[in-house]
């Protein structure tokens, strides 16, 4: 009886679940689509449309310039170059100061006063990033130039009066202001690079007194165009937007700033994010002054990152009333093991083999820079949010007859219909459309006609849709092929003598201080030297351990280094393996002048010891060993240490010192077999 009981009250509820599976397929099948209704009126007030762009900082492009040709230009194309894919419209670099400012540090134009006193080419040829910014006004005349700090070299703010200042003390001083007016001076004057905006200091608290002077300072120098953008906070900082309060209450201050800008208001990668996404404040929109997206972004370009992407340049403005978005990083340039990998909309990290990747993230950017130029006013009556999921935007070009419209569908669990009316004055020419999904980007679909002043368009979800009376998009292609490999080879030489002096060699990646190409003391060649004595005027958010430079794989395992290495003054020099978080891993052998020697894990040492050999300012051959947990240290042919680890499995090749100089020479990484 019991299991006839069973079998029946199983058949019930078989009946049961058959039945609202059909109900809930008949809900779905009969409910309609949900008609998102849009007019677009030429007369509707709107903000100014002031650019996409993005941001080369903390190092996140170093790798970048070692690419070769023509790979590099047709990376550089497809960033730059307009109407052919990401078409940038702003590029903001980082004012470079000596200091770990993320995933590396990035080479100052005046590390002494009297380097900042006597300006030279040379010093304002250092780096990466006028070559950057001259690469990108070369493919886009209009592109917007943007400069900011993270930190500073050591002498600024040494004049204060008092010892001991703190460093946002020295930092908010005349001499800051001072050296942002030379790094703008010396862009003009020696790679004719017109500077339009600077910021304060990178996601720090502001200094309300030193916004003022820096406008002051600017105005002496005859720089009145160059705005400047405050405060480039972050949500753990203080509210992105609480200078909006201090612009209303202070006249002054209002004149000096030119906009407001805020970073990662609503990215999914910033934990402090606001609860509502995208969205500034009402303080901030009544100061009438331009909101921008100063620096955002979800720090990857996989589809993931497209969606993103989408959904922060229509909601930014359709929530948030910003004007502007400015992403991070321009490219993923930099190596796998620094933090926040694989950051950029594009990626291209391994320069030896000339093979980078054009992500989806790319084609998301396209739909607004392709459609929409700097100088487009948004129609605010046809922007807003879709009820299904998804947002919408629309603007109008400065003549007030061409038009687009940018949609996404990010949130949607289904179709939507978009039916648009098309007020007079406005172009009714045939519509270009793009469409982006996750198995096709930026694809290009019929021109839609617009019939009797309108038009209607299913949009799809998890989709964005691009529409303008302005055509010209496309989508760009390779035009040469790429290397399928990106392994570093793992036999690796270096002398130095194909670089030129005060340059980086290729593939090194420099974390802290700076390491560039000299002639040797000697005359005998060129070397590599460590040319930073002191630290300088930190950015409070990244670690910064002593001066270091990494190259190769974070996959190498058993292999040796050898580097000859020469220091003439007090402190340290060293070589290491098996760097696979360079802030704090890995082994070293360290030495001094005086014969001291450590070979080193992680800071704990593994033997120490002192050596006659070592001893004066002479040219040394260091080399370590590690195969399996054997770690060997040598000084020429004499072995200092034979000791076993397993703290370290794998990793770079580092060369380092202490804030002091050093010399490096003939480095040889060879690879070991069990």
């Amino acid at each position: 009886m019991a299991h006839r009981l069973i079998g029946l009250s199983l058949k019930i509820l078989a009946t049961i679940f058959l039945a609202s599976v059909l109900c809930f397929l008949f809900v779905t099948a009969s409910r309609p689509r949900r008609d998102v209704q849009i007019t677009l009126d030429s007369r509707s007030p709107g903000r100014v449309f002031e650019g996409i762009g993005a941001l080369s900082a903390g190092a996140s492009s170093r790798l970048l310039i070692d690419y070769p040709e023509p790979q590099r230009s047709d990376i550089l194309d497809f960033l730059f170059k307009p109407q052919f894919a990401a078409s940038l419209q702003h590029l903001k670099v980082e004012i470079g100061g000596d200091i770990n400012s993320t995933d590396g540090s990035e080479p100052g134009f005046a590390r002494t006063r009297q380097e900042f006193l006597n300006p030279s080419p040379k010093y304002f040829d250092r780096g990466y990033e006028w070559w950057l910014m001259k690469e990108a006004k070369r493919r886009n005349p209009d592109i917007v130039l943007d400069i900011l700090q993270w930190g500073a070299p050591p002498w600024i703010g040494d004049q204060v009066p008092g010892l001991g200042q703190p460093q946002n003390k020295r930092f908010y001083s005349q001499d800051n202001a001072d050296l942002i007016v030379s790094f703008i001076r010396g862009a003009k004057k020696f790679h004719g690079l017109t500077i339009d905006y600077c910021g304060i200091w990178n996601e720090t608290p502001y200094d309300i007194a030193w916004i003022k002077l820096l406008r002051r300072t600017l105005d002496a120098a005859g720089l009145t165009n160059v705005k400047i953008v405050a405060a480039d906070q972050t949500p753990d900082i203080a509210p992105e937007w609480k200078i909006a309060e201090d612009i209303v209450a202070d006249d002054e201050l209002a004149r000096s700033v030119y906009t407001i800008g805020a970073h990662y208001a609503s990215s999914p990668a910033w934990k402090f994010a606001l609860k509502e996404p995208f969205a500034s404040t009402e303080e901030a929109k009544k100061t009438g002054k331009p909101l921008w997206a100063s620096e955002d972004g979800p720090w990857r370009g996989d589809w993931e990152g497209a969606r993103f992407l989408a959904k922060l340049f229509n909601r930014s403005y359709a929530v948030g009333r910003m004007t502007k978005t400015v992403i991070w990083s321009l490219i993923t340039s930099y190596y796998d093991n620094l933090p926040i990998p694989a950051s950029g909309p594009m990626r291209a990290n391994t320069p030896w083999s000339g093979s980078y990747e054009v992500q989806p993230a790319i084609w998301a950017i396209a739909h607004t820079t392709q459609f929409v130029q700097p100088g487009w006013r948004y129609m605010d009556s046809a922007c807003g949010l879709l009820g299904e999921g998804g947002s919408y935007v629309s603007l109008r070009d400065s003549s007030g007859a061409d038009w687009s419209i940018i949609a996404e569908t990010m949130d949607a669990k289904g179709p939507q219909t978009l039916s648009v009316r098309i007020s007079e004055g406005l172009s009714t020419s045939p519509l270009s459309v793009r469409r982006t999904n996750e198995g096709h980007q930026f694809e290009e679909l019929a021109p839609v006609q617009i019939v009797g002043g309108g038009f209607r368009l299913t949009l799809e979800p998890n989709t964005i849709y691009s529409l303008s009376t302005k055509g010209g998009q496309q989508k760009g292609e390779r035009t040469h092929p790429v290397s399928h490999s990106s392994d570093f080879a793992s036999d690796y030489r270096e002398d130095f003598e194909g670089t030129s002096i005060g340059k980086a060699p290729r593939y090194l990646s420099d974390l802290n201080g700076a390491f560039e190409v000299v002639r040797r003391p000697d005359g005998n060649g060129r070397s590599l030297k460590q040319v930073v004595m002191n630290l300088g005027i930190e950015w409070p958010l990244a670690q910064q351990p002593s001066p270091r430079t990494i190259v190769g794989s974070k996959d190498w395992k058993d292999y040796e280094i050898v580097c000859n290495v020469l220091l003439e003054e007090n402190g340290w020099i060293g070589i290491g393996v098996r760097f696979d978080k360079p802030w704090d891993s890995g082994y070293w052998l360290q030495v001094t002048n005086r014969g001291e020697w450590k070979l080193l894990a992680n800071g704990r040492a593994l033997a120490e010891g002192i050596d006659t050999l070592l001893v004066g300012g002479r040219w040394h051959r260091l080399g370590i060993r590690c195969r399996g947990d054997e770690i060997v240290a040598t000084v020429g042919k004499k072995e200092l240490a034979s000791v076993r680890d397993t703290t370290f499995k794998s990793g770079m090749a580092i060369l380092g010192t202490g804030w002091n100089s050093g010399y490096f020479d003939n480095l040889e990484i060879h690879p070991l077999h069990q």
